[in-house]
């Protein structure tokens, strides 16, 4: 056995002797257990999650759906750049949602506000689906769609390259569809892109890199 066990352990004793758990010599990747907890993934708001090492073609069209529980009003929900300008990103700034899209000729973005008392940073789960067709976009946040107009109909392709960055990304990645740099604090879970019918579900615990983020439970109350 090679990988880690997504559990939580305690009260463990070694020749009698009970363990101190609490100052141990070195640590890595070890999370506090939770009295209750959910489905999910957990984001401390230090790091991000990198899945697609090859890089991520979006291209003409990607349907993305996910589902988020934040108190944070900022922070990264996915990137995904070029080296050129070509990219897509999602984001909550101020406690709205971003989804910008750039096909290379301009940066357009579609922008969900909460109304009145709703309040998408409120502990709680949060439906979110943005979708790409060509020069279009639209962003539906728990069944409220929003879209923009696209002045830059011709370009129609977002020929993107690099990973999905999930979260936050690294300092020395540049994502042209971003502009937070805060990582997200909470829990993510069920994120899927469609590509022309084809769904592929993303498991975090897959990425090739994990930066702050335990992918296998969210504590059910955020403390």
């Amino acid at each position: 056995v090679t990988h880690s066990i997504p559990a939580c352990i305690g009260s463990m004793t070694f020749n009698s002797k009970q363990l101190d758990n609490q100052s141990p010599v070195s640590i890595f990747a070890v999370n506090k257990c939770y009295v209750t907890v959910q489905d999910g993934t957990f984001f401390d708001g230090s790091g991000f999650a990198a899945l697609v090492r090859e890089g991520y073609k979006v291209r003409s069209d990607v349907n993305i759906t996910l589902e988020f529980r934040t108190t944070a009003v900022h922070g990264v929900l996915l990137g995904v750049s070029s080296a050129k300008v070509d990219a897509i990103g999602l984001e909550i700034v101020h406690g709205k949602v971003l989804f910008h899209v750039n096909n290379g000729a301009g940066r357009i973005t579609a922008i969900y506000e909460p109304r009145g008392t709703n309040n998408l940073c409120d502990g709680k789960w949060h439906k979110l689906q943005a979708n790409k067709s060509k020069h279009r976009i639209s962003l539906i946040i728990d069944g409220n769609l929003v879209q923009t107009d696209n002045p830059y109909i011709q370009s129609t392709s977002a020929d993107t390259n690099n990973p999905i960055y999930v979260g936050g990304y690294p300092a020395d990645v540049k994502q042209n569809c971003l502009t937070s740099k805060s990582s997200f604090r909470g829990c993510l879970r069920n994120l899927v892109l469609t590509k022309s019918q084809h769904a592929e579900f993303y498991d975090f615990s897959r990425a090739f890199d994990l930066r702050g983020v335990f992918p296998h439970s969210c504590p059910g109350v955020e403390h």
